[in-house]
């Protein structure tokens, strides 16, 4: 701290209130130091179309037939907290986790309700925001020899990219289903008849030639380029990297608990690599867009969702990983108070519901509430950058600080928004 006469006389005055300083230089250590990190790593489950609340983790239950749906609702482990019906194995591990039945936000659209949820920003003409996956990969790099932001199966949608930063912080993505018979991760095996001293010998030779060509030119697109050779040939010539991916070699038995199917091969495969040292993981599932035929449309998401999920929670905290590893469960919006006349429901983003755990969460929270309609919050509304601000919090990034945009402009990571104090354990 560089004691200038106005910081003399500041420290003077707290002085006074009994504030020395020891006590100042203590703050600033503290305040240098950021976020205390409580998530190692993330596991981003997202469920895209917007899955109903009603149908899932907010079942308004005494509500009207015509706003209740027509599936029940099972008790949780969280005392006086009910889930869908269709949720009786995530119901047994509601005291792992918190959910959230009041998050809000004003954008109806898929695009831009997706906007909202991977970035913790309203959408612009202006600027293109990066993902929390991409923030992550630019705040606090790989380990390992892995990448720091892997999508399984693949991204998303284009809010899951880099946005204003470089390509360098985009993420690994695994171009295949690990529930697929014959599941290989695109460009991570040797080409055939090329062995590990060959390939050692060419990436000699490549790195010679880039060396001539980036001293003539540099640009993000050279220099993304370099970054992601620079980790694929990590992955590649790193036996352990490449066997995080290889999800054939998980205990066959776990494979079953977790379900032979999209959803629980998706989500052990977010298990080995976190374990393996990856960051954050964007994991996606479903098809939750249900205008026609809820009932149907939850019969064939929901089982595999209910049966992987619960399976995630149980497996990470045997292994004593949950308590730093944060699992996120978003959707872009959740779905109209009524039933509409083709048994469905369509977009709805003035309340719906995500879910917590790990990584610095409470276990067997219900946090905030929707009303008797499921319509509206009916207290504690949470919107998306306080979501995003909670996030980064566990992951020790400081939220409000300025990254490089385009232009030479400072931008924060999230310009709005506060901490969820009353959830964090």
């Amino acid at each position: 701290m560089k004691v200038n006469r106005r910081n003399f006389l500041t420290a003077g005055a707290l002085g006074a209130l009994g504030i020395t300083m020891p006590d100042i230089l203590r703050a600033e250590e503290s305040a240098a130091k950021g976020p205390a990190v409580k998530a190692k790593s993330v596991i981003q489950i997202y469920l895209p179309g917007g899955m109903a609340h009603q149908e899932s983790w907010d079942p308004q239950v005494g509500a009207p037939i015509e706003y209740r749906g027509p599936l029940g609702s099972t008790p949780t482990k969280i005392p006086g907290v009910h889930f869908s019906s269709n949720m009786k194995r995530t119901a047994a591990v509601a005291d792992k986790i918190t959910v959230i039945r009041s998050m809000t936000h004003g954008e109806a659209a898929h695009e831009r309700g997706a906007h909202n949820m991977f970035t913790g920003y309203k959408p612009s003409p202006a600027l293109n925001y990066p993902s929390f996956g991409s923030v992550v990969s630019h705040e606090l790099g790989g380990r390992k020899n892995l990448p720091p932001y892997v999508c399984i199966p693949d991204k998303p949608n284009n809010f899951a990219g880099t946005g204003y930063l470089s390509s360098a912080f985009g993420p690994f993505s695994l171009g295949s289903d690990p529930a697929s018979s014959g599941f290989k991760v695109r460009d991570l095996s040797l080409p055939s008849g090329i062995t590990e001293d060959r390939f050692a010998q060419r990436r000699s030779i490549r790195d010679t030639v880039d060396s001539h060509f980036s001293n003539l030119e540099k640009s993000d697109a050279l220099t993304g380029m370099d970054s992601f050779y620079q980790r694929a040939y990590s992955m590649i010539s790193s036996p352990e990297a490449r066997a995080a991916f290889d999800i054939a070699k998980e205990d066959t038995k776990m494979r079953d608990a977790y379900g032979r199917n999209s959803a629980g091969q998706r989500m052990l495969l977010s298990r080995r690599l976190v374990e393996a040292g990856v960051r954050h993981v964007t994991m996606t599932y479903g098809s939750w867009d249900m205008h026609d035929g809820i009932m149907a449309g939850m019969d064939r998401n929901m089982p595999s969702f209910d049966q992987a999920f619960a399976a995630l929670i149980t497996d990470l905290d045997q292994r004593g990983m949950l308590d730093d590893t944060l699992v996120t469960v978003t959707s872009e919006f959740g779905r109209t108070p009524m039933i509409n006349k083709t048994a469905g429901r369509d977009h709805w983003p003035k309340v719906f519901s995500v879910a917590l755990a790990g990584g610095g969460i409470k276990r067997g929270l219900a946090y905030g509430t929707s009303n008797s309609t499921g319509s509206d919050p009916e207290d504690n509304p949470v919107s998306v950058a306080d979501f995003a601000h909670t996030i980064y919090h566990l992951m020790g990034i400081d939220a409000g600080k300025h990254l490089m945009a385009p232009g030479a402009r400072p931008i924060a990571i999230v310009d709005s928004g506060r901490v969820l104090k009353d959830i964090l354990a």
